[in-house]
Formats: C-alpha cells, sequence, structure tokens
C-alpha cells in the first residue's frame, strides 16, 4: 500500500468538548438585579449576609456572605446551613463563574465540609454555570448587616481552635458600618469616616452626571460632607464621600436619598442637553480623581 494510502483522516470532534478561551470578565456581575450590593459586599463591606434566590432549587437556602472562616470559598454548616463567601483569596478572570462553581459545589456537600479556596484553575467549560446561570437575575439582595462574625457559628456553639483565631482577627479587623441607602454604606476608617456608594449606571453617564451636580454645587451630602472621589470595582463606579466624623451614620441617610434624587434628574437631563464649558471642566475634574480596583 501507497504512502498516500496509508495517511490517517483527519481526527473526528466527536464527542469532544469545544475549548473555551478564558478572557477576563470586567463585569462579571452584568445582568443581575443586585449587581450593586454583590460589589458593595465583596469589595468593602466588612460582615453581612444576604440569602440567595436560587433558578433551580427555590425552596433550598444558600446565604451569601462577605467573609467566611479562614476566608473560605464556601462551607455547610453543621447544622446544615449553606454559606457562599465573596471576599475570598483567589481569583479567575471571571468572578462569577468562580462563584458559579463555589454554588453549585455547596449545593451538593455534607454538614462540616469546607471549600477552602474557589475552583480558579479548571479551564473554562460550556459546561460551567456562572452566578447569572444559579440565581433569579431580577432578584435583590436583603442584606443584614453585623458588627461582628458570630453568625458564622450556630447559636450557643464555643468556638475552638484556628475557628476561634479566625473569628478573633476577624472581629478586630470590622471596621464600623451602616448601610444608608440601596447599596451604599457609610464606614468609621479609623480617623475619617467615608459613604461609598455603588451606583448601576455606565461610567461615562454617571460622570457626566455627577459633573452637572458638581457644576451646580450639588454633589455633596450635605454640611459636613465633601466628595472624595471614586473609584471602578467590577465594571461600574463607586463614589466616595467624606463625612463628619462626629456625625452617626443615621444622620447621612436622607441626604443619600436627596442626593439619588437629584442625580436621577441629572441623568435623565443628559438626554436632552448636553454638557456646558463649566460642567466639561467639572467631569475632567471627577476623571482625575478615579482609581480601579481588580
Amino acid at each position: 500500500m501507497g504512502k498516500a494510502a496509508r495517511k490517517k483522516g483527519p481526527k473526528s470532534n466527536e464527542g469532544r468538548k469545544p475549548k473555551m478561551r478564558d478572557v477576563f470578565v470586567g463585569q462579571p456581575f452584568e445582568g443581575l438585579a443586585a449587581e450593586p450590593e454583590l460589589i458593595a459586599m465583596r469589595e468593602f463591606v466588612p460582615s453581612a449576609t444576604a440569602e440567595l434566590s436560587l433558578v433551580d432549587s427555590p425552596d433550598r437556602t444558600v446565604t451569601l456572605a462577605t467573609v467566611l472562616p479562614m476566608a473560605a470559598a464556601a462551607f455547610v454548616r453543621s447544622d446544615g446551613r449553606r454559606f457562599l463567601g465573596l471576599q475570598v483569596q483567589t481569583r479567575s478572570s471571571d468572578v462569577s463563574r468562580d462563584l458559579g462553581r463555589s454554588l453549585q459545589w455547596v449545593l451538593e456537600a455534607e454538614p462540616g465540609a469546607v471549600l477552602s479556596v474557589p475552583d480558579t484553575t479548571s479551564p473554562p467549560s460550556p459546561d460551567d454555570r456562572r452566578l447569572q446561570d444559579l440565581v433569579v437575575a431580577d432578584a435583590e439582595l436583603d442584606v443584614t448587616l453585623y458588627k461582628d462574625f458570630s453568625w458564622w457559628l450556630p447559636e450557643d456553639t464555643d468556638p475552638q481552635g484556628e475557628v476561634a483565631l479566625s473569628l478573633e482577627r476577624a472581629n478586630a479587623a470590622i471596621m464600623p458600618t451602616d448601610r444608608v441607602g440601596p447599596a451604599a454604606y457609610w464606614v468609621e476608617a479609623g480617623e475619617k469616616s467615608h459613604v461609598r456608594w455603588v451606583r448601576p449606571e455606565p461610567e461615562n453617564k454617571l460622570l457626566q452626571a455627577l459633573a452637572r451636580l458638581s457644576a451646580a454645587g450639588e454633589i455633596g451630602l450635605g454640611e459636613g460632607s465633601r466628595y472624595a472621589g471614586s473609584f471602578r470595582a467590577h465594571g461600574l463606579l463607586v463614589p466616595v464621600w467624606d463625612v463628619d466624623t462626629e456625625a452617626h451614620a443615621r444622620e447621612w441617610v436622607e441626604p443619600t436619598k436627596l442626593l439619588g434624587e437629584r442625580l436621577d434628574k441629572a441623568l435623565d437631563s443628559l438626554d436632552g442637553t448636553p454638557l456646558d464649558a463649566t460642567e466639561r471642566r467639572a467631569r475632567d475634574g471627577l476623571v482625575g480623581r478615579q482609581l480601579t480596583l481588580r
């Protein structure tokens, strides 16, 4: 038989899973109504939980948490309560995929099981289910804040060993935090206090609206406050205000609401009126005070 006849034909792809490129996802929670709250809980809220609304298992409960013991990705408490952690030690190019993998793990795990780190090393696969595939897209998060991490353990449990040490360290690191509006949080950070507000609008449009308020002298939260700048986190912009350290968090609830109303009007006005020269200069100043968190 000649060489040409002995040549093997092309290998069949039948039965093989197609390879997927591992592409960085800059806005991993896009499409979820809870996107701003998810970002706040992942980036700067110290101790909080919220119940997830699951697509395939509406009768099952998984508690989303800011931080778990030893910064674990997920665990099932001894009483059977299931927790999914947002603030973890490692991440891949797609945070939503990491969380989806951890959520699927915790749904099948037994009481006492711990997933120390999320699966960030397995190649992307068509079988991967991101957070958007597992939770109800239009469900908001009802966030509960805590002053410590005692919720890690079942009631009347005396922590021991590494859990006790982790609990002690975590409690010592908590900065006093209160929610002053949707995805808006007051925090006492040492000698300063801030209000951080994760906004859902596209960055460029939000900056234009903030610039319009700034040019009109309406960007502040009132007496004792100062617009400090903003940072980007997971594709959204987070404006920050320095506020009077002597004022209690509840004193910023109404000013935050009123600023939100002014901001909504400014956003609406952009559809018909472009920024004037003063507002454009204000926008340039706001852009100069931005940072990006990854």
